[in-house]
């Protein structure tokens, strides 16, 4: 299992783009990858910013995916924050 957490949080450059590609080609239909992301995945094409490569890695990723959507408040909320120590 490969987990791609916070997918989206910085820009990719075009080797990452393309490392990207080789990567999810490689384990299409092979081996799982867990994706997980605060960017709406309808926004992941242009978040590549390579329509040619857009295509081809979501197209590898969407095709059998099951897509969970969650809602609501972040967990990070309710829990309480440790207290600072001081120096």
């Amino acid at each position: 299992l490969l987990i791609l957490d916070d997918f989206g949080l910085a820009a990719l450059n075009a080797i990452g783009r393309n490392d990207m590609l080789e990567i999810i080609e490689s384990r299409s239909g092979a081996m799982a990858t867990l994706i997980t992301s605060q960017l709406p995945a309808e926004h992941w094409h242009a978040y590549l910013n390579d329509p040619t490569l857009a295509d081809a890695i979501l197209d590898r990723i969407m095709h059998a995916s099951h897509k969970i959507t969650l809602s609501g408040e972040s967990l990070r909320k309710t829990i309480p924050e440790k207290p600072r120590e001081t120096q």
